[in-house]
């Protein structure tokens, strides 16, 4: 690994107060890291299916290229390698970064000059590559992510990264668009590419998080993880973690599969939809998981998984209610902006609680089985959705998953005790970072001070 000379973890870092020259620094690389993951997915959701359609390509082929999805999925398969193959140069989450972030900018690129009528396998190509590409760099962001940030700074530098990884919508979903009818789709995309160059050059310049270990041979990369992992929850412990992986999100995720449908059933158009649905849907989400970053910062991780899902399910009741007065525009105002201040917060608390409960040494392979388990609902359960609104109506709908909701809120009294918050616990040997692992109620093993050395500019 790169060698880098280590930040010392001061006492007010022990006693969980923040150095903010540090932390200010360590927001600034989420956000740029954030926005660089977000940018490539947006590009194949947002900008490539106006790009076929406009070449005339038909909805049923267009239709196929949500399979784009199966690597953010199932990157948790080649997650070990991130883990274990690198430059030493370079470290191992720079490694990858760079190594997805500079062809990233050039396929995008690319694909603007090809013409979908004659070369849509060659667009079809490309674009499998971005996705594979795109899912292997949040693979090695969101590892460099746990690694940089102590236990006391994940909530609120999550909550920007995702932010961020939001925001980047705007520029395939929004600029491109924009580009295309003023000048060519060659410039939308070259453009939407020169987005990644923030990114690039952060990578170039950043340090790596020191950590001891360093997987070798097929063993240490791909199964010592899951040991790991298993030898520190227990059996019983691990069975429940990925249970409430799955449930948490569950009734929200469900309740939000079908919403665009929802409101044209409701009788809204589709710019009351645009102006005030998506709007403050937008708006309330953001501003919810900035504030459940700064809220985090004063009561943890653990009391905001209970806090902020109590706001999520029961926002989801807003719904119901909406359904029942149909074409109420405050009622329309009201059950959006519950809603998505719901997903803000939950999504904020949620994520910090997965990147706290990876173990330093093994925090990609980790993430990305923690993040893949965490997406199961969206790939199994929400394609369910249609046939039970046809067969229940949407009033009980929404009431089925708000009650879908709360087995996932059961599972806090196991996973993240209310009154477990994290606990300063001893080192794990070579399993840690060099210092004491964080533990809490669902027995993390992030070190607090792997987000205290490196990492800085």
């Amino acid at each position: 690994m790169a060698s880098n000379s280590s930040v010392p973890v001061t006492a007010a870092a022990r006693k969980g107060k923040l150095d903010f020259s540090r932390f200010s620094l360590n927001s600034l690389i989420c956000m740029i890291l954030g926005f660089s993951s977000g940018l490539p997915l947006f590009m194949l959701v947002s900008l490539a299916p106006i790009y076929l359609r406009t070449y005339g390509v038909d909805l049923r082929t267009i239709g196929l290229f949500a399979l784009l999805m199966f690597p953010y999925n199932w990157k948790f398969l080649w997650a070990p390698l991130c883990d274990s193959v690198f430059i030493s140069s370079f470290g191992r989450r720079r490694t990858w970064m760079l190594g997805t972030q500079i062809p990233l900018l050039g396929l995008t690129a690319l694909m603007g000059y090809c013409s979908p009528q004659t070369e849509l396998n060659l667009v079809s190509a490309l674009a499998v590559a971005v996705a594979v590409l795109s899912a292997t760099q949040d693979i090695a962001v969101d590892a460099y992510r746990r690694e940089l940030l102590s236990d006391r700074e994940l909530g609120f530098g999550t909550s920007i990264h995702v932010n961020f990884y939001r925001l980047s919508a705007l520029v395939p979903g929004s600029l491109a668009l924009i580009l295309s009818d003023l000048c060519s789709w060659q410039t939308a995309f070259s453009v939407t590419a020169l987005f990644m160059l923030p990114g690039i050059f952060l990578s170039l310049v950043i340090r790596e998080p020191q950590v001891r270990h360093r997987a070798r041979g097929f063993s240490d990369a791909v199964v010592r993880p899951f040991s790991e992992f298993f030898s520190r929850m227990g059996l019983k412990g691990a069975v429940l973690f990925f249970l409430f992986l799955f449930a948490y999100k569950l009734g929200d995720s469900m309740a939000t599969a079908l919403i665009t449908p929802f409101y044209t059933d409701m009788g809204f158009t589709p710019t009351q939809i645009g102006t005030t649905a998506k709007i403050i849907g937008t708006t309330a989400s953001v501003v919810g998981a900035l504030a459940g970053g700064l809220i985090m910062l004063k009561i943890g991780i653990n009391r905001a998984l209970w806090y902020f899902g109590l706001v999520q399910i029961i926002t989801i009741l807003g719904f119901a209610w909406l359904s029942q007065c149909r074409q109420d525009m405050a009622v329309l105002a009201i059950a959006v902006a519950g809603e998505y201040l719901g997903v803000g917060l939950g999504t904020a608390s949620f994520t910090a609680f997965i990147a706290r409960s990876t173990n330093p040494a093994h925090t990609a392979t980790q993430f990305a089985l923690f993040t893949s388990i965490a997406a199961l609902p969206r790939v199994l359960c929400n394609s369910a959705t249609g046939f039970m609104v046809e067969h229940l109506g949407w009033f009980t709908f929404f009431c089925v998953c708000f009650l879908l909701a709360v087995p996932g809120m059961l599972l806090l009294f196991w996973v993240a005790p209310f009154s477990g918050e994290e606990q300063e616990a001893s080192g794990s040997g070579d399993e840690s970072s060099g210092s004491g692992g964080g533990s809490s109620g669902s027995g993390s093993g992030a070190g607090a001070a792997a987000g205290e050395q490196g990492g800085r500019a």
